[in-house]
């Protein structure tokens, strides 16, 4: 469980870079979507991705005081 904590923060940090690339994109009309990008031709993966990363927020809050 030591070890989620900081996985979980890694996902975290690029899953909310990458939103704020998005939010950056849309002013500028362009796809800054990284994860997109990286993995736009395997749509299943990306959703994981992003499922990870949304679950990783809930360990955080939930799990990671010391995060």
């Amino acid at each position: 469980m030591k070890s989620l904590c900081p996985i979980a923060k890694l996902l975290v940090i690029i899953g909310a870079l990458n939103w704020g690339l998005v939010g950056v994109g849309d002013f500028m009309e362009m796809n800054l979507n990284v994860v997109n990008m990286a993995l736009g031709s395997w749509p299943t993966v990306e959703s994981v991705v992003y499922i990870l990363v949304g679950l990783s927020a809930i360990v955080m809050f939930a799990k990671c005081k010391k995060c």
